[in-house]
């Protein structure tokens, strides 16, 4: 059943390579794109106590945000489909002349669209007032879907990990956004007897992701922030090719090489990034040898259909 607590962890996929091997290093994927054909990745555990939440409140609906390209407002629209309640996205921007994939998806699992322009989009209060007349009956999400309920679905993949392999890793790696799943899995980690060691790769340009983590660890009352936290995970900003959905060919080459090597798609907003910048640290040497790396594949795949409709059918599917 979708969202029961007895549902298939997602697999840990082995990857085999001669740049793991000159380090000692065993490198696994933990493929959460896996966990549902079209409410996956990081989105399907911030979904997941949400959901919960709404039905707790007995509210019918799910309000939220997103950008015309946005892997959440997929997720929250297959999210409704698949659980039958109803959901409205509020988009930001005009009304597009052709729908992409994530949109005319989002409208065939039943989501009504709200376009907005890009500054009334800025102040959410103002949006959320207004659409609260339409649908006094609904929950709001914040866009991306990070809230504590979406870090307490994230949390869940560090003790899944742990049974998986058998052990604790040395590193847990995984792309960043708004910093709700790395929050969620950092503070998961602070909570054993050894800490894992936590590395965010920054999909956005910029250095102030930290401070939006360190606000979310804050917010969960960890009482072990201001003694522990910070010396078990960082973020790293090198690796955003120019910022949210910038790329280059290198990239491209990348995630087409990774689909042939390893049968591994990755996205090129988020995954992509994320797993070039690993294997770029791994040649470096900033992972001891004889490390135990999980990078987490947090979704997103539906992006490379858009992603190839702007740019040209770059990426394999």
């Amino acid at each position: 059943m979708f969202f029961s607590e007895n549902y298939i962890p997602s697999p840990l996929q082995v990857i085999q390579d001669s740049r793991l091997t000159a380090q000692n290093i065993r490198l696994f994927i933990k493929r959460d794109d896996l966990l549902h054909p079209s409410v996956s990745g990081n989105k399907f555990r911030k979904i997941k106590y949400n959901y919960l939440e709404m039905k707790r409140l007995g509210l019918k609906g799910v309000v939220t945000f997103g950008g015309a390209f946005s892997n959440h407002i997929h997720a929250v629209a297959a999210a409704g489909q698949v659980l039958g309640f109803p959901t409205v996205g509020i988009i930001r921007g005009d009304t597009p002349s052709i729908s992409n994939a994530t949109l005319t998806f989002a409208q065939t699992c039943g989501m009504t669209l709200h376009f907005v322009s890009r500054s009334e989009y800025r102040d959410k209060l103002a949006l959320q007032e207004q659409f609260s007349r339409q649908y006094p009956d609904f929950y709001w999400l914040p866009e991306g879907g990070t809230n504590t309920f979406a870090l307490e679905g994230a949390a869940e993949i560090v003790p899944e990990i742990i049974t998986q392999l058998g052990a604790q890793p040395d590193y847990i790696c995984l792309a960043c956004g708004t910093g709700g799943t790395v929050s969620g899995i950092i503070s998961a980690s602070e909570k054993l007897e050894k800490p894992i060691n936590i590395v965010g790769f920054s999909a956005l340009k910029g250095d102030f992701l930290e401070k939006e983590v360190e606000k979310w660890l804050e917010m969960t009352s960890n009482p072990l922030f201001s003694q522990k936290i910070q010396k078990h995970w960082l973020i790293q900003n090198d690796y955003h090719f120019g910022g949210y959905a910038k790329w280059s060919m290198p990239l491209v080459d990348f995630i087409n090489n990774t689909k042939s090597q390893f049968n591994l798609p990755l996205d090129p907003v988020y995954t992509g990034k994320m797993l070039f910048g690993v294997f770029d640290l791994i040649e470096k040497g900033f992972f001891p040898k004889h490390s135990t790396i999980v990078a987490v594949h947090t979704g997103g795949l539906q992006g490379i259909a858009g992603f190839n409709q702007r740019f040209g059918h770059l990426i394999y599917l």
